[in-house]
């Protein structure tokens, strides 16, 4: 590589790094997702995403203008060829405090989902329950996951197409039983910026050997629906990303999230489930069709 390449090639990755840690510090202020004090789990699977997680939230601990504590959290699923040594050789090399926790999820997914079926879901919903349950059990007060902004839009089309609703994985969020708040620092960041810097810094990544992915085939038909709509017109992802951000109820058709009934209608009659128009008790004309 000749002196000007790699000139150029130090300035693309400073610049990437730059990138990465100014979208995670918005990401941080615009949804308050660190306070003084916290104590955050930061879940290590191994892959690309939480590794670029911790990295940059490590350097943003350096500088940040409150005090809180990272502690990296790997599950250990007990998945066949799984390397135990990787992931403490490599936290230890950064001086990095963590913890390794064992679980046969393998086992009990391998039991129970039929074979030819998908285990991501099942494989999920354990770790998540693992999780979940130190991170109570250690009084860490956050947890934090490396789900990206592609993460978050192709979430949205999968529920949209196969749950018919329109929800994603929110930046920031309370689990259901109250316990336990998760927030998602990547959430303004590409994949492929992630993908990038994870090979500019020579992560040890640790792929799922589980199902051979870890992704179901409706993720990966959304994801590539995703790159040729990208292909075809780019900046489209970072589109459908900020409609996710600027959302109008009004516009719409919920009824629980915005009063449509309210809007033109005679104070004293409402729309019954059958289509017609009954008045309040007492009144005379008792009965009109709604499309008279």
């Amino acid at each position: 590589m000749t002196a000007n390449a790699t000139r150029k090639h130090e300035l693309d990755t400073n610049m990437l790094a730059k990138r990465l840690r100014r979208q995670v510090g918005q990401a941080i202020v615009d949804y308050q997702m660190i306070q003084d004090g916290d104590r955050i789990m930061v879940c290590l699977s191994g892959g690309k995403d939480s590794y670029t997680l911790l990295c940059l939230l490590r350097q943003l601990q350096a500088k940040a203008p409150v005090r809180f504590e990272l502690v990296a959290v790997h599950l250990d699923q007990k998945q066949p060829d799984y390397d135990a040594t990787i992931l403490p050789d490599y936290l230890r090399s950064i001086d990095m405090p963590f913890q390794i926790l064992e679980q046969d999820t393998y086992r009990v997914v391998k039991r129970v989902v039929p074979e030819g079926k998908t285990l991501c879901g099942l494989c999920s919903r354990l770790r998540r329950g693992a999780l979940y349950n130190f991170a109570e059990r250690e009084g860490f007060n956050k947890i934090a996951l490396g789900h990206h902004r592609d993460d978050m839009v192709e979430t949205l089309f999968l529920n949209m197409f196969y749950q018919s609703a329109l929800k994603s994985m929110p930046p920031k969020l309370l689990s259901d039983d109250g316990k336990h708040v998760v927030i998602r620092p990547l959430a303004y960041c590409k994949e492929t910026d992630i993908a990038d810097y994870a090979q500019q810094q020579a992560f040890p990544i640790m792929p799922c050997n589980l199902c051979g992915s870890q992704e179901t085939l409706q993720r990966k038909a959304i994801k590539q629906m995703l790159c040729d709509w990208e292909r075809q017109q780019p900046g489209r992802i970072e589109n459908v990303f900020r409609a996710m951000t600027t959302v109008l109820p009004s516009q719409l058709a919920d009824r629980a999230l915005f009063d449509f009934a309210a809007l033109g209608g005679r104070s004293s009659h409402r729309l019954s489930p059958d289509g017609w128009l009954f008045g309040d008790a007492g009144d005379d004309c008792a009965v009109e069709n709604a499309a008279a």
